[in-house]
C-alpha cells in the first residue's frame, strides 16, 4: 500500500506540461524511426521530404508539439497524418518545388510510358506537349489505346507522345531472354494503335502502314504471336547458341547467395515448401539474376546436413563451457490449435547461467502421454548431455508434470530444482475461473442463450448484420463455442464474450428494430432476451469477466516475453493479488471466492525454491534503518522460511549441512556491502520497451561467484538456484512448421529430417534471440489501409510489455515493500544507486 501511495504523489507532483512534453517527444522520435527507415527504403517515399521538428513552449522550454517541415519549401504542418499530407501538399501541386523534384517510379503517369510488344528497341520518343503530373494511384486513360476508334479505322495517333518508330515487319526475337524457362508470350493488347511517324503524310504514311499490318495477320490470330515469337527465339538460338547478357558473379558470391537463400526456406518451412524451389518462374527469377537452380533434393539432403551439424556443434560448444544448466521441456500440454489425435512437438532446451539458452531436441507426441513417459524423455535427455556427471543438470522446468514426472527426478535426485512453469500457471488459473468462479459460469450461459439466439434466428441474424455494416462496416456471426468444451475450455468462451462486448451497439439497435417485435410476439425466449440486455447487471458481469481474463492474459504474455527467474515467482503472484483485488473492488465482486481460487493455484504451483531464491538473490535485498542491505526474510510465512532451511539442506552434502545453514544465518544478519547492493539494483532506460530494466542481469549470479566468497556451501546453492527459469517458453514453433514436420514425422528418414530442421531455426532464432510471428505479421499488413504503415499511432509508440523488475516497485519489492498478512512488509525506500567501481567491476566480469 505504501508503494501505491507513492506513486500517486509522484504522479500527481507530475505537471501536465512535463505530461504532454514526454507525449510530444516520444511521438517525435517514433516519427523519426520511420522517416529513418523509410530513406532506407522502408517505407513511403515522401519521408524523404517531409522532416518531423519538435515545436518548444516559449516560457517553459519544454517541447509542446510535434510538426511536419516540409525540406523543398519549408512549409510546417500537422504531425497528424504525414500520409495525408503528403497527398495535399506533394501529389496536388500544392508545394511549388516538387515539380523539379525527381519522382518516384509509382508516381510516374502510366500514360508516359506505352508498352507494345514487338516494336524495335530503336524506337525513339519525343514529347510534343508537357504534361501535368496525374495521380500515381489511378490509371490514365492515354495508356489505353487498344481500342482505338470505329470512325478511323483502328487508328489512333499518339495521345500526347508521339513515337518514331520502323514499319513492322515481323516479331523480334531479340526482345526476349533465351534463358527463360517459359519465353514471354508477346502481347498486342494494342495492335490497333498505329504508330505513325511525325514527318509522314497524312494520307500515304499511313496507309501503307496499314498494308504492312496486315501481312502480320495469321491464321490463328492474335494467339499466333507467342508461337511466332518462340519459333523464332528457336532460329535465333540455333543460329548464335549464346546466353543471354545477365549479371555475372564469381563462384563465392554465388555459394553466399544460395546460402541465404537456404537459410530462408529452413527458417521459413512450413510457409514455402522446398518444391517451391522447382517452380518455373522462380527458376526463371534465378536466371535473371545470375544464379544456377537449386534443387529440392539439394536442401533436403546435404545443405540440411550441413546446417544442422554446423549448429550442433555451436550448441555444444556453448553447453561444454558452462558449470552447470537447467532443461526447460515445452509442449507437453497442447496449445488452442491442437485438437485430440493431432500430433504435438515437445521442445526440450538448454538454459545457461550466462542468460542464454541453446535448443536441444524435439519430441513428437500424439494424443495423451504418460507421465513416466514423460520422465524417461527428460532423465535420457540429460543423461545425453552430461554422460555419468548427472550433477550437472540442477533442474527441470516443464509446462506439466509437476505432480508426478518432476517430482520422482527430484526426489531420485536430491540436487535436483524441478518447478512448473508460470506461463502455463497464469493461463491455467483461467480455466480455475472458468470452472469454479459462479460469476464466469453465469456470464457463459448468457452469453452462449444470446449467441445462439441471434445466430440462428433468420429474422434477428439479418437485423444484426445489417447494424453490424452500418457501426462498425463489416458483418459476421458471433462466435460460439462447440458444444462441451465451454466448461473444459475457458478460451473460446472468452472469444464468444468479446463479440458481444464489441458488438454491443449493433445488439442495443436491434432490440428497436420492427422485426424484433414479430419475433417477441411469436417467441418467449425473445422477451427474456431483451429483457437480459436491458439490464446493465449483464453487461457489468460481462465486462468484469473481460476485464479479469485480459488481466491475467497481459501478465501471462509478460512473463513469457521477459522469461523471469525463480526468485520472481512470490513477487509475481503478489501482483497478481494486488491487481485481483482492484478488479474486485471496481466490480463490487466479493474477493472471498476469487482469492480462495488464486491460492489453491499458487499452492499448485509453489516451489520452496521460490522462497530461497527470493532471500538469495541480491536483487531484493532491503536496506534497513542502519543502512545494511538485508535479504527479505519478513517477506516470507513461517512455512515458506522453513521451505528455505529444509531446500538449502537438501542441495548441499550432509557435512555441509551445518555449514551452510550457518552461512545463512550470517546472510541474513549481514546482508551486502551496500556498494555492491547497488550496482546490483542498479536500473537504466531499456530503448525498445522505454521501461527501467536492471542494467546487468547477471550481477546477482557474479556478486557470489566473486565477491561473496566467505559463503562457500551456500554459494554454491546460491548461484544454483538464481539462474533458474521460470517459464519453459524458450522457442515458438509456428503452426506451420509444426503442420509441416507433424505430416513428414511417420517415417524414420522423414522424423530424422523434421528433428533436424526445427533444430536448425530453433537454433537460429534462439541464436538472434527473436521468434518471429508470421501469421500475425501477415494479419496487420492486411489490416493496414492501402497496406501503408507511415501514419503513427500513439499505441505503436508506447510498450507491449512492462518489466518484470520495474513493477516490483509498484507492489513493493523494490524499494518499498506493502504490508499484509503472509506477504510483505514496510521498509524504507533505498537512496538512488549509481555507477561506480563495483558496477563498472560486475560489468568487467559479464564481458
Amino acid at each position: 500500500m505504501a508503494a501505491t501511495n507513492a506513486a500517486t504523489v509522484e504522479a500527481s507532483a507530475m505537471s501536465s506540461d512535463e505530461l504532454a512534453a514526454k507525449a510530444a517527444h516520444k511521438r517525435f522520435e517514433g516519427l523519426v524511426m520511420v522517416r529513418t527507415k523509410a530513406i532506407r527504403g522502408k517505407g513511403a517515399w515522401y519521408w524523404a521530404h517531409l522532416e518531423p521538428i519538435l515545436v518548444h513552449n516559449s516560457d517553459t522550454g519544454l517541447p509542446k508539439a510535434v510538426k511536419l517541415r516540409c525540406s523543398l519549401c519549408d512549409a510546417i504542418f500537422s504531425a497528424s497524418n504525414p500520409s495525408r499530407t503528403a497527398s495535399e501538399h506533394l501529389k496536388r501541386g500544392t508545394c511549388p518545388n516538387f515539380a523539379s523534384v525527381p519522382k518516384p517510379m509509382s508516381s510516374v503517369p502510366s500514360s508516359c510510358s506505352v508498352s507494345i510488344a514487338g516494336v524495335p528497341h530503336t524506337a525513339s520518343i519525343s514529347r510534343s506537349s508537357p504534361q501535368r503530373p496525374h495521380n500515381h494511384r489511378k490509371r490514365s486513360s492515354g495508356s489505353r489505346g487498344g481500342g482505338g476508334n470505329a470512325n478511323s479505322g483502328g487508328i489512333v495517333t499518339s495521345l500526347s507522345t508521339h513515337h518514331v518508330v520502323t514499319p513492322l515487319a515481323i516479331v523480334d526475337p531479340s526482345r526476349f531472354t533465351v534463358d527463360l524457362a517459359y519465353p514471354p508470350v508477346v502481347s498486342f493488347a494494342n495492335s490497333s494503335v498505329v504508330i505513325a511517324s511525325a514527318s509522314a503524310s497524312p494520307g500515304g504514311g499511313l496507309y501503307g502502314h496499314q498494308q504492312q499490318q496486315q501481312k502480320l495477320v495469321l491464321s490463328g490470330g492474335k494467339e499466333d504471336l507467342g508461337a511466332l515469337a518462340m519459333l523464332e527465339d528457336s532460329v535465333k538460338r540455333l543460329k548464335s547458341p549464346k546466353a543471354s547478357a545477365g549479371p555475372t558473379l564469381n563462384k563465392v558470391q554465388i555459394d553466399s547467395a544460395l546460402d541465404f537463400l537456404a537459410n530462408w526456406v529452413y527458417e521459413c518451412c512450413g510457409s514455402v515448401s522446398f518444391s517451391s524451389l522447382e517452380h518455373p518462374k522462380f527458376k526463371a527469377f534465378l536466371t535473371q539474376v545470375g544464379l544456377p537452380a537449386i534443387s529440392r533434393r539439394e536442401l533436403v539432403w546435404s545443405r540440411l546436413d550441413g546446417k544442422y551439424e554446423e549448429a550442433k556443434a555451436e550448441s555444444e560448444a556453448k553447453i561444454r563451457d558452462a558449470m552447470f544448466f537447467q532443461i526447460a521441456a515445452d509442449g507437453w500440454k497442447s496449445k488452442d490449435h491442437v485438437h485430440v489425435g493431432e500430433e504435438n512437438c515437445v521442445h526440450l532446451a538448454v538454459n545457461l547461467p550466462n542468460g542464454t539458452s541453446v535448443f536441444r531436441r524435439a519430441v513428437f507426441t500424439t494424443g495423451y502421454v504418460p507421465s513416466k513417459y514423460a520422465e524417461e524423455i527428460m532423465w535420457e535427455t540429460i543423461t545425453e548431455i552430461c554422460g555419468n556427471t548427472v550433477q550437472q543438470c540442477v533442474g527441470i522446468v516443464s509446462d506439466k508434470f509437476k505432480a508426478k514426472a518432476l517430482r520422482n527426478l527430484e526426489n531420485q535426485h536430491h540436487w535436483m530444482v524441478n518447478i512448473c512453469c508460470q506461463y502455463q500457471g497464469f493461463n491455467s488459473l483461467i480455466k480455475d475461473f472458468g470452472k469454479e468462479l459462479p460469476l464466469f459460469k453465469n456470464v457463459t450461459d448468457n452469453c452462449l442463450k444470446l449467441a445462439n439466439f441471434i445466430n440462428k434466428k433468420s429474422q434477428i441474424r439479418h437485423s444484426f448484420h445489417k447494424y453490424q455494416l452500418q457501426e462498425y462496416g463489416y458483418a459476421g456471426l458471433l462466435r460460439v463455442p462447440l458444444r462441451g468444451y465451454e466448461r473444459s475450455d475457458f478460451g473460446p468462451v472468452y472469444t464468444m464474450v468479446e463479440d458481444i462486448l464489441s458488438s454491443a451497439r449493433a445488439l442495443q439497435l436491434v432490440l428497436l428494430d420492427e422485426s424484433y417485435k414479430i419475433v417477441s410476439m411469436e417467441e418467449p425466449v425473445a422477451s427474456e432476451i431483451e429483457e437480459m440486455m436491458r439490464n446493465p447487471h449483464f453487461w457489468n458481469e460481462l465486462e468484469a469477466v473481460n476485464s479479469l481474463v485480459k488481466l491475467i492474459k497481459a501478465m501471462a504474455q509478460e512473463i513469457e516475453t521477459e522469461k523471469p527467474r525463480v526468485g520472481q515467482c512470490l513477487p509475481l503472484w503478489e501482483e497478481l493479488r494486488m491487481k485481483v483485488k482492484d478488479w474486485c473492488s471496481k466490480f463490487h465482486i466479493v474477493e472471498g471466492p476469487v482469492e480462495k481460487i488464486i491460492n489453491r493455484r499458487f499452492k499448485k504451483n509453489y516451489h520452496p525454491s521460490w522462497a530461497a531464491a527470493f532471500v538469495l538473490d541480491p536483487l531484493y535485498l532491503i536496506r534497513d534503518t542502519s543502512g545494511k542491505y538485508l535479504p527479505p526474510f519478513k517477506c516470507l510465512t513461517p512455512d515458506q522460511e522453513k521451505d528455505v532451511d529444509k531446500l538449502i539442506t537438501r542441495l548441499v552434502s550432509r557435512e555441509e549441512a551445518h555449514i551452510a545453514l550457518m552461512e545463512l544465518m550470517k546472510w541474513r544478519t549481514e546482508g551486502l556491502d551496500p556498494i555492491y547492493a547497488q550496482a546490483v539494483q542498479l536500473k537504466q532506460r531499456d530503448p525498445n520497451t522505454d521501461k527501467m530494466k536492471i542494467a546487468n542481469p547477471q550481477s546477482s549470479r557474479l556478486v557470489w561467484e566473486t565477491h561473496l566468497t566467505e559463503f562457500k556451501s551456500l554459494g554454491k546453492v546460491a548461484v544454483r538456484l538464481i539462474f533458474l527459469h521460470a517459464t519453459s517458453c524458450v522457442f515458438k514453433c509456428s503452426w506451420s512448421l509444426l503442420k509441416w514436420a507433424s505430416a513428414h514425422s511417420h517415417s524414420r528418414v522423414g522424423l530424422d529430417r523434421a528433428q533436424k530442421l526445427i533444430f536448425i531455426v530453433a537454433h537460429s532464432n534462439m541464436e538472434k534471440r527473436e521468434f518471429p510471428n508470421d501469421e500475425d505479421k501477415d494479419a496487420e499488413i492486411f489490416a493496414m489501409e492501402n497496406g501503408e504503415d507511415d501514419v503513427l499511432n500513439e499505441e505503436h509508440l508506447m510498450p507491449t510489455s512492462l518489466d518484470l523488475q520495474d513493477r516490483h516497485d509498484k507492489v513493493g519489492f523494490d524499494h518499498t515493500i506493502s504490508c499484509r498478512p503472509g506477504g510483505l512488509l514496510d521498509s524504507e525506500e533505498r537512496g538512488a544507486p549509481t555507477i561506480d567501481k563495483a558496477e563498472v567491476y560486475l560489468q568487467s566480469l559479464v564481458r
